[in-house]
């Protein structure tokens, strides 16, 4: 997958509304309101930081942990 792929399913993710998505505050964040990280911005960090991870698996295993039930 290609970040622009990995960015724009992230979005989705964050888009629908069956989805638990939430902005985390981070203090090296202050371009963004309140400092609130975006969803889609931890999570490219995450997969930025640890190259190993296959983004597939990882959007694969993050649809399944936040999936409102």
């Amino acid at each position: 997958m290609t970040l622009e792929e990995v960015t724009s399913k992230l979005q989705s993710l964050q888009d629908d509304p069956t989805m638990m998505t939430v902005s985390k505050y981070s203090p090296t964040a202050p371009e963004w309101p309140d400092n609130q990280l975006p969803f889609v911005e931890i999570h490219l960090a995450y997969l930025r930081a640890h190259k190993l991870v296959n983004p597939i698996y990882y959007i694969s295993n993050l649809e399944l942990m936040i999936k409102k039930r």
